[in-house]
């Protein structure tokens, strides 16, 4: 019998600073460690490495997954905020901000089981060993299995460079998109010829004898699904290789891939609050936060958070999906997880911080333990609305979270303190 182990692990102690995700078996000691998004402004690497983590099983071998590598450069779209992430393998100076991700990611790249390292980049135009013009020609890095040299230690597996990359490249050459979008191996023979790369996270890890490849989809590609397309051919390609078993759980196409990037999933906040990022509103206003120290936990990988004057901007990748205005509470009462309603003649109990789904109308039932505020309902003299019957038509839709004007707040207190939040959803 096979036993399958999958781990998602958000380092908080050992790695404070970079995600690590984890699909093993106890089968065997061979690792797969892929990375994405060590440059901010290629996004191609970053989703690839995302739905790598969330849409692929691993039934044999290990595969370990670094999503998003230079998170504060992806929220900006930027390459890198501090300087460029990729050149500072060599030597970075403790005051250098991006020090303890090089730091983590060097002890995660030199573990005993790591057997092979690919790095995902998005490069300029495509790569063609003789001058066609501006795309293509010899100093674009686009569409390339790169390599620092041809072999490593005779006698480390996986270590002939060279060979592997050019089983790569022809393999990805039998499933293009389009004729011009072709692969080649780009050699930097970087210890003697390329002192840039001398300073990349590739040529840190030949260094240390551990197998290591950057793969370029190009930037030139007319949309981001064709950059994460041939970003997962190639993981697969290396997979196979390594006899890494593996199921996919979606069709391997264009359409499939742009419908998975635009999959932005949930967030929950503090353990009371729950949103669904599908249709949400560029902004909401007055949502109950502590006045410190909240918990974001989203359901995609690629998602972050950041506080700029007071307001919380809600990221997956680099695009802003909402902007939270808190009201702020100093203590929030955890203390009740469920709710009874009666929704469309019908009382069912619902947990806390959910969403539910109503036809025609809902009301809270009243319980000594808490009053209710449905945000866009306009009560008359009463400061809990539980056990009013409400309906689309009684909301004011400027209050809705949703661009389709279905989705309300249902807000719980207790005494002066919020509770929980949960969604009434009308169909």
């Amino acid at each position: 019998m096979k036993f399958l182990f999958i781990f998602i692990i958000l380092f908080t102690s050992v790695y404070a600073k970079v995600q690590l995700i984890k699909k093993e078996n106890a089968d065997s000691n061979t690792t797969f460690l892929v990375i994405g998004g060590i440059h901010g402004d290629e996004p191609g690497g970053y989703f690839a490495a995302s739905i790598l983590a969330s849409h692929y099983d691993i039934t044999s071998k290990n595969l370990w997954i670094v999503p998003n590598l230079n998170q504060a450069s992806i929220q900006k779209n930027r390459r890198g905020i501090y300087g460029d992430m990729n050149r500072k393998f060599s030597t970075i100076s403790k005051d250098d901000s991006d020090f303890e991700t090089i730091q983590e990611i060097k002890k995660i790249i030199l573990s005993k089981n790591v057997s092979l390292i690919l790095n995902l980049h998005d490069g300029h135009g495509f790569y063609r060993e003789k001058n066609q013009g501006n795309i293509f020609n010899p100093t674009a890095w686009g569409q390339t299995c790169v390599i620092d040299q041809c072999k490593l230690n005779q006698n480390q597996p996986f270590g002939n460079l060279n060979t592997i990359a050019s089983e790569i490249r022809d393999n990805i050459n039998k499933k293009l998109l389009q004729q011009h979008h072709s692969f080649n191996v780009r050699n930097t023979n970087s210890k003697f010829d390329d002192e840039a790369m001398r300073l990349s996270l590739t040529y840190f890890a030949v260094t240390n004898n551990k197998p290591a490849f950057a793969i370029e989809s190009s930037k030139n590609l007319s949309s981001l699904s064709q950059n994460v397309f041939y970003q997962l051919v190639a993981i697969e390609e290396f997979m196979k290789i390594m006899k890494i078993q593996f199921v996919r759980k979606f069709e391997l196409n264009e359409a499939e891939i742009e419908k998975i990037i635009n999959e932005y999933g949930t967030l929950k906040i503090n353990n009371s609050i729950l949103f669904n990022f599908s249709d949400i509103k560029n902004n909401l206003s007055y949502v109950p936060l502590k006045s410190d120290e909240n918990e974001f936990i989203f359901s995609n990988l690629l998602g972050s958070v950041e506080k700029v004057d007071g307001k919380y901007n809600l990221y997956i990748g680099n695009k802003i999906v909402t902007t939270l205005s808190p009201q702020n509470f100093k203590t929030l009462d955890n203390s009740i997880e469920k709710f009874d309603v009666k929704i469309d003649s019908k009382i069912i109990s619902i947990n806390k911080a959910s969403y539910f789904s109503v036809k025609d109308d809902f009301s809270i039932l009243k319980n000594k333990d808490y009053r209710v505020n449905v945000i866009g309902y306009q009560s008359k003299g009463s400061v809990d609305e539980a056990g009013v019957k409400i309906g689309l038509k009684s909301l004011n839709k400027n209050f809705s979270i949703d661009k389709n004007n279905k989705q309300y707040r249902v807000e719980f207190y207790k005494d002066n303190e919020f509770c929980f939040m949960s969604i009434a959803n009308f169909k």
